[in-house]
């Protein structure tokens, strides 16, 4: 089974009343997405320490304001711990919606599940899972298995930040055949690859450190179980393009895949262009001619090309914007080989800095190299 899915990450809100910007920040993120993302992606994920302080008034300022997207467009949150500063979660829980924090949903073919990694600790960052939601993700992942639905997870933080069981997570997530993990807590962007998951964090809303304190948001993609993931900065030109087929080198988890290490011969590259744009999409392998690109029925522009073994720059451009991967194809009894998992989940696989996506490497942030407490 195939699909599609994409949404909107929009990273660690951290309001309080001490720091009004950081609501500001969040109205002017969802007008952008009201005004060029509608009916364009699934949905939006907030993923946790939304309220600095875990207080009811943060919280309700917060959902008037995402009150601004689009009808049809859903919000999705989970705690972080900052939200559970007060040493629960009542306030969270009273101001915001049950069906705006479900534990687990089906979108397309899709299996989304949504972790709470901060009731079971003794507060600030002792992420544990409880037991209940130790069990909720094992009956999930049965269900996606049963069901050959692609499983995405949305947790707080990264399974090495754990202070329990982080291997063992990661590990059931491999085996599950996990497309993407997203998260905040960070406060950078960053990506990982652990050999086997994909794991995505994008910069804080609030307390910002990283490239001069601009505020972003990030779209993150799963097509046909090839991850991409682009941060943009608040106020950057659209149209936006993301190439979302087959998958940059960085990100390859699956490398049996055609979708992920291209066979020798003709390759589809498919690309995705959010917003509107008055032009065909336009794509060009190692920098030579562009070739028009064709819109389907699914609003996915696609172009089939003929590339040798080897490494290709690939780009798709559209609305005087691009996108560019660097396409590994290689025949099929010479994939790169995969060994067994070491430290799944662990912040040791980051990719490093990758400016096209938006990441510059240097992890700017309280968890890792910042100055903020």
């Amino acid at each position: 089974m195939s699909g599609s899915i994409a949404w909107v990450h929009i990273g660690d809100l951290h309001l309080e009343s001490a720091a009004p910007e950081n609501l500001e920040r969040l109205a002017d993120i969802v007008a952008e997405v009201a005004d060029n993302l509608a009916g364009e992606v699934d949905l939006v994920f907030l993923p946790g320490d939304n309220a600095n302080h875990g207080e009811a008034s943060d919280y309700a300022a917060m959902c008037e304001t995402l009150g601004g997207l689009p009808a049809g467009l859903p919000w999705r949150i989970i705690p972080g711990d900052h939200d559970y500063e007060p040493g629960d979660l009542r306030a969270y829980e009273a101001a915001i919606p049950e069906e705006n924090r479900p534990e687990g949903e089906t979108i397309g073919t899709h299996r989304c599940i949504y972790l709470d990694i901060v009731s079971a600790g003794h507060g600030g960052p002792d992420f544990r899972l409880t037991m209940h939601h130790r069990n909720r993700l094992r009956e999930e992942l049965a269900t996606a298995a049963a069901l050959g639905q692609v499983p995405l997870v949305f947790m707080h933080a990264f399974p090495c930040d754990l202070a329990a069981d982080g291997d063992e997570i990661a590990r059931t997530f491999a085996a599950a055949g996990v497309a993407f993990v997203d998260t905040g807590h960070t406060h950078y962007n960053e990506l990982l690859n652990d050999g086997a998951v994909i794991y995505g964090a994008t910069r804080s809303t609030g307390q910002i450190e990283e490239d001069g304190g601009a505020p972003g948001y990030t779209i993150v993609a799963v097509h046909d179980r090839v991850p991409s993931w682009r941060f943009r900065r608040l106020g950057a030109p659209w149209p936006h393009v993301q190439i979302v087929s087959p998958c940059d080198l960085r990100l390859v988890t699956r490398p049996h895949d055609p979708a992920q290490v291209a066979r020798p011969g003709a390759v589809e590259i498919v690309a995705r262009v959010f917003g509107d744009v008055a032009t065909p999409a336009l794509l060009t392998v190692d920098d030579g001619a562009s070739m028009v690109m064709a819109r389907g029925d699914d609003g996915c522009w696609r172009a089939r090309i003929v590339l040798p073994a080897g490494r290709h720059a690939i780009c798709v451009r559209a609305g005087g914007v691009e996108d560019r991967i660097d396409l590994l194809v290689r025949p099929a009894d010479q994939t790169p080989k995969r060994y067994g998992l070491v430290s799944p989940g662990h912040s040791c696989h980051s990719i490093g800095a990758w400016p096209v996506a938006g990441i510059d490497g240097f992890q700017l942030g309280p968890n890792r190299n910042g100055g903020k407490p």
